[in-house]
């Protein structure tokens, strides 16, 4: 029995290596490096980084391949161990709140024996429904401006396809099914904990409904957050480099 209670904790203990090690090997996103950069110029502010260890670690994020390259400039600092590197919306629900949104849509894009879209520089509502009847409609939110944290996009296809594109920087979540079709949401989830959050809900019969993020697009808004905190950490910067001289 004693035994048996020492090696149950070695075998999850190596089962939780084994994942971790996989997760590693991933391919590094846009907001991994994101993320990494904002602790980076955390530390710098604090004073655990000078100026030049902190030029060469961003060039070395920029250059990085994998989730597991990521990681290594940050071991030596606080954040790496605090649990604040962990995904920002890992516990996004597949479905928003009862009651959280309104029924009613913002806005509606259908398509009958035609197409029609929502793309460019657009305020993205709440709600937004999507109808493809032997047509097809295109949702565009790479760069669309985002008034709520949660968006809902509600999509049918009969005969039709709906395709839906969202900015790399925010959470996806979807649910539905197809009848003779395909219904298919690549979820993701954000590492910043106040990026949107867009849930596809939807069927699609005998026809296609996708929904997946947009390569190399971001929420201008988070983007502008990122910059004004790079902004004041290099005013802290120039004033301590002052008081030196």
């Amino acid at each position: 029995m004693d035994l048996q209670k020492q090696t149950e904790p070695r075998a999850a203990a190596a089962s939780r290596t084994a994942v971790s090690g996989r997760a590693a090997e991933l391919r590094a996103s846009d907001a991994d490096r994101d993320r990494i950069a904002d602790i980076l110029r955390d530390a710098l502010a604090e004073g655990r980084l000078t100026a030049e260890e902190h030029a060469e670690r961003v060039e070395g994020v920029l250059t990085a391949k994998t989730a597991g390259e990521l990681e290594t400039f940050i071991q030596d600092l606080p954040a790496a161990h605090s649990g604040r590197t962990a995904q920002g919306y890992g516990a996004v629900p597949n479905r928003p709140e009862p009651g959280g949104l309104p029924v009613e849509a913002d806005d509606s894009v259908v398509a009958v024996f035609s197409a029609a879209a929502r793309r460019g520089r657009w305020r993205a509502g709440r709600r937004l429904h999507a109808y493809a009847v032997f047509g097809s409609v295109e949702i565009d939110l790479s760069e669309a401006l985002f008034e709520y944290q949660h968006v809902v996009v509600k999509a049918f296809s009969v005969f039709g396809d709906v395709q839906v594109r969202v900015p790399e920087n925010v959470s996806l979540r979807g649910v539905g099914g197809g009848v003779l079709g395909n219904f298919e949401v690549d979820s993701r989830d954000s590492a910043d904990a106040d990026a949107p959050v867009v849930y596809v809900d939807g069927w699609a019969i005998l026809g296609n409904v996708e929904a997946r993020a947009a390569r190399g697009k971001s929420v201008a808004d988070i983007l502008d957050r990122v910059q004004r905190k790079v902004d004041r950490v290099q005013d802290r910067v120039d004033r301590q480099v002052r008081k030196r001289l």
